[in-house]
């Protein structure tokens, strides 16, 4: 199981076991903080708890303090490692309420005979569990807990039918039934005794708008995110090892570097950036500009989409479990190239989820307008008319984003998020399957985000969808195994406790305003980056799959069972989309990406029963 995660830690590895209790133990290091005194397993002086632990506690030295004016005597210099077993210690499960960081960890109490297990509060580390066949396992991979010989994984029919439907798999679901993601906010504690397990979340991101505004919202509230945000990069600056920024001329990343240049005084910013030949891609002139201004060390690779497309199968044979984000091939890219300098790199994750940053936000007003006035029977022969715009495979083009719009506004509300997002909308669902799509429990993940939402407006609804489900599950994940896939920890500033717990208070309307997204972020940062980066338009970090289908430079592979029986309906969509008469890139890159990844991988496919 250990060996199976040796990219996650390559730097060493630690195994401990009690036969008699049949409690094994084992941890693969990234040495980042305290190289020489932070091994793992790590045991408390009085050998009664134990620890397993991947993440960072960036206010672990604050804790150290707080615990050792509390009677606790360390012995490392500065392990954020042994700060868990004391901090458990002293607030037992409790424990993850008190910290700042990124984590998933497990505590053995050999006295008490139980595991309690943790997942930070956005679950940007992954946490697997499983409880089957009289085995109770865990581990930070999908790939390393099948390996264990009393884990059975067998594929989830309910799980891809999931897949293809927001084009990844919503927590606390895997690929595996039986084997599940203990979701971010949660912890888990299993009882070796009795082999009962209570799983309970410990934080939830809940949106309470202050019930008065400042006298001046963009000054008052813009000097306190500036401060947040400056404090949340300065904690993750923290390291025994090189670090550096990933930039790419957004204003997420160009925020963190310039924040990252006012920290470290003198110290030159390490930057790094990936570009493309492809012009509707490359946004490499936009990070070059960014380091030019805050004079830093700037490392930008420019590759070919040829170069790019020749790599997926190494990736995908890495990728743990399938997801449809095509992103994450510019990402392992950057993560690679990142980790020839560094060893640690901060990030821009979490901005657009956090201040409405993305272009389905401009859609909301103009889709409640469009279902008033237009009656629903008309949807589809409007979408028909669409339909015949000239496809165009470029970075976000206006034909995609109007096709995508008009079909999530063919459903409800409480589907519009993920059916604009995702790769099969739920009519294709039924004829992929062959069979009645229940969407109350295909969707259940995005309708328990709109339906539970504290606030009743769409853009509320929409933030939450974002941020507890889209950013989770997608952003978050492909951010972990592509820079896990490259032994790269990635650091991301405006998930910070602190950070976090101040902008879910502000009012939407100062997220997304007058048409602006990410409003009160972008007048915060106007000291701090200028005019033209702040305002120019988002471009997304994609890459060509639309054209690479149409094209044929993407074929399936021959032995792959893709689990439906429906090879027409896809032959179909193949067709289509090669012949220029419909843009199909989502769904035909998600099952693409799904055969190559059982062809590239362990994966078998699920029994037919």
């Amino acid at each position: 199981m250990t060996a199976a995660m040796f990219h996650r830690g390559p730097d060493s590895e630690g195994l401990w076991h009690d036969q008699a209790k049949a409690v094994y133990l084992g941890h693969r290091r990234l040495s980042i903080i305290d190289i020489e005194g932070g091994a793992q397993p790590m045991w408390s002086s009085d050998g009664v708890l134990c620890v397993v632990f991947n993440g960072e506690i960036y206010n672990h030295t604050e804790l150290r303090d707080t615990l050792q004016k509390r009677g606790h005597v360390f012995r490392s210099d500065h392990s954020d490692t042994e700060v868990l077993l004391h901090g458990f210690r002293e607030w037992g499960t409790d424990l993850p309420n008190h910290l700042n960081g990124m984590w998933g960890f497990a505590i053995y109490d050999s006295i008490r005979n139980t595991l309690f297990l943790s997942r930070d509060r956005f679950g940007k580390k992954p946490l697997f569990y499983t409880l089957q066949n009289r085995t109770f396992a865990f581990a930070s991979e999908l790939t390393a807990l099948t390996k264990h010989t009393a884990v059975k994984s067998s594929v989830s029919p309910r799980s891809l039918k999931k897949y293809f439907a927001y084009g990844y798999i919503p927590a606390p679901g895997s690929l595996y039934t039986d084997i599940y993601k203990l979701p971010g906010g949660c912890n888990l504690l299993f009882d070796i005794n009795s082999f009962s397990l209570r799983i309970w979340k410990y934080w939830d991101f809940v949106l309470e708008p202050f019930e008065s505004l400042p006298r001046n919202p963009e000054e008052e509230w813009g000097e306190q995110l500036r401060d947040l945000l400056q404090k949340a990069v300065q904690r993750r600056l923290m390291s025994d090892v090189p670090l550096g920024v990933f930039l790419s001329g957004g204003i997420d990343s160009s925020s963190i570097t310039a924040l990252a240049a006012l920290s470290l005084g003198g110290e030159k910013v390490k930057t790094f950036s990936i570009g493309f030949e492809e012009a509707s891609f490359d946004e490499s002139r936009y990070a070059r500009a960014v380091a030019d201004i805050f004079a830093t060390e700037h490392h930008v690779e420019i590759l070919s989409m040829e170069r790019a497309r020749n790599l997926l199968p190494r990736i995908i044979a890495q990728l743990d479990e399938p997801m449809g984000d095509s992103s994450l091939l510019p990402t392992y890219l950057l993560n690679r190239e990142t980790r020839k300098h560094v060893t640690v790199a901060l990030g821009g994750d979490g901005g657009d989820e956090l201040f409405a940053g993305y272009d389905p936000f401009r859609a909301l007003r103009l889709a409640e307008l469009y279902e008033m006035l237009i009656p629903r029977p008309l949807h589809q022969g409007i979408r028909m008319a669409m339909s015949l715009l000239p496809v165009s495979h470029r970075n976000l083009s206006p034909d995609f984003k109007i096709k995508q719009t008009l079909r999530g506004i063919s459903y409800p509300k409480h589907l519009w998020n993920p059916v604009w997002l995702g790769p099969a909308e739920p009519g294709e669902l039924e004829e992929l399957f062959q069979e009645p799509a229940d969407i109350e429990d295909i969707y259940s993940e995005a309708i328990e985000q709109w339906e539970g939402c504290s606030q009743d407006n769409i853009v509320d609804r929409t933030l939450q969808f974002y941020t507890k489900l889209y950013l989770q599950d997608d952003i978050l994940v492909k951010a972990d195994r592509a820079s896990m896939m490259n032994s790269l920890e990635v650091r991301a500033p405006y998930l910070d406790m602190e950070l976090v717990d101040f902008v879910r208070r502000i009012p939407h309307n100062w997220k997304y305003r007058n048409g602006q997204t990410k409003y009160i972020l972008k007048k915060a940062l106007e000291p701090v980056l200028p005019h033209n980066i702040i305002y120019r338009s988002k471009k997304g970090f994609g890459v060509p799959v639309g054209r690479w289908f149409a094209k044929g430079e993407l074929t399936w592979p021959e032995n792959a069972d893709h689990f439906f029986t429906n090879r027409y309906f896809l032959g179909n969509k193949i067709r289509e989309h090669r012949q220029g008469e419909a843009d199909h890139r989502l769904l035909l890159w998600n099952d693409w990406l799904l055969g190559n990844f059982q062809i590239n991988s362990e994966f078998q496919a699920p029994n037919p029963e």
